[in-house]
């Protein structure tokens, strides 16, 4: 943490010389304000001004052009007037140049301890300190999983309050085989960052498991909160195809699998799923769907997204992307669907069987698709105000080429 403090205290040098700049020139501008007031001449211009009027005053009652009682009346106030202008012309005598020198550093001081407060509260020490350690340990080559815990524990007594820290215990403890310090952990996370889906969908996969593949009255709670916000939760519809898988009931883990592997993101969790599916496929005894997936040689559409440049700026890089394949006429439910985020495009994605919502509509079971991609900031699946879109007609569903892709340009805004 040392070169931090040391770049905090570099970046308060100019703001503590702004403080004491004015100082240095003190000496100098009292002595021009001295002699200003020892040349000031205004008291006796304004002296000068009283007399030419008052003698012009005197004429005209000479004349007869005004009477005593005229001539009383305007002289009072002349007098009144010179009064004013001399009196606010009273000058209070000058400070010396070194008067209030002790508020500079009281200032100054106050300007460094506001600043470190600060940032205490509000920087990303606590996060900085998660980084060196990780850097610590990953040069270490004696450094162990047991002894990044260590650390890690010592970090979350230190700041309780930092999403991060129990966001890396959390798999730690799961790792090490601590099922219920890890369920305190994501508990902690939870209480910090909201009940959100996807840490509601880790804590009720986390139970599941932890009661032996069983849908507990507590899990079934975390499940019902969980979809009631997102319908779509790849963590839970994962979680309950497994439930079902274990009951035999292998349509429902088919399908629940399909609709997880629709919104999945990491390879290797959607590997598992589609090797479940497949599994599941043999069971009830059809011919397995995905045969060998990697090698993308089933029914489908690969398909290029990208933003038009003119909307970059009205969307976030976190907002969700939703591309989906329906049938021309519009009858079916959408026939794929595969999610990403604004920050992956351009991306390329493929739409085939195995991002299917329903084995009812597939997309090896039409012709031609109707490409349709939308931008969601509020990440819901159903079409909002303020969303971006974009589509392409009649694309063949085909055997899926590597060189070969449909491309859909998201500009225009849905009204």
């Amino acid at each position: 943490m040392t070169p931090l403090w040391i770049a905090i205290a570099l970046l308060l040098l100019p703001a503590l010389w702004l403080l004491v700049a004015p100082m240095r020139g003190s000496r100098v501008l009292r002595d021009q304000l001295h002699h200003f007031e020892a040349n000031d001449t205004s008291a006796e211009q304004n002296v000068a001004i009283f007399r030419r009027r008052l003698a012009s005053l005197e004429a005209a009652r000479e004349r007869g052009d005004i009477d005593d009682a005229r001539f009383a009346e305007d002289r009072l106030e002349l007098e009144r007037s010179l009064l004013e202008d001399t009196a606010v012309q009273t000058k209070r005598p000058l400070k010396t140049a070194t008067a209030g020198r002790i508020v500079v550093p009281l200032v100054m001081i106050a300007v460094v301890g506001a600043s470190t407060f600060w940032y205490q509260q509000h920087g990303a020490e606590g996060d900085l300190t998660l980084y060196a350690i990780q850097q610590e340990l990953r040069s270490d080559p004696d450094s162990s999983l047991e002894m990044y815990l260590e650390r890690m524990e010592a970090e979350a007594e230190r700041q309780p309050n930092n999403p991060n820290v129990w966001s890396a215990l959390f798999p730690l403890y799961r790792e090490t085989g601590q099922p219920d310090k890890a369920d305190d952990a994501l508990e902690r996370l939870i209480a910090i960052e909201g009940r959100i889906p996807p840490l509601l969908a880790q804590l009720a996969q986390l139970r599941f498991f932890m009661a032996g593949r069983e849908l507990t009255p507590d899990v079934q709670s975390l499940v019902d909160e969980t979809l009631e916000q997102d319908p779509r939760q790849p963590t839970v519809l994962g979680m309950l195809g497994v439930y079902a898988f274990d009951n035999g009931d292998y349509e429902a883990a088919i399908d629940r699998w399909r609709r997880a592997l629709a919104n999945i993101e990491d390879s290797n969790t959607a590997s598992s799923l589609r090797e479940g599916i497949r599994v599941a496929q043999e069971r009830l005894g059809i011919t397995p769907e995905i045969a060998d997936v990697d090698a993308a040689q089933g029914q489908g559409v690969r398909v290029t997204v990208s933003l038009d440049q003119t909307l970059v700026d009205n969307v976030e890089d976190g907002a969700t992307v939703f591309i989906t394949a329906r049938d021309m006429e519009g009858e079916l439910p959408p026939l794929a669907v595969v999610r990403g985020q604004v920050s992956e495009l351009p991306m390329t994605v493929v739409l085939d069987d195995t991002a299917a919502m329903s084995p009812e509509a597939q997309i090896s079971q039409v012709r031609e698709v109707r490409l349709m991609v939308r931008v969601s900031p509020s990440g819901q699946a159903t079409p909002q105000p303020g969303d971006l879109f974009g589509d392409l007609e009649s694309v063949s569903v085909g055997p899926i080429s590597e060189d070969d892709a449909a491309t859909v340009i998201i500009d225009r805004i849905f009204e």
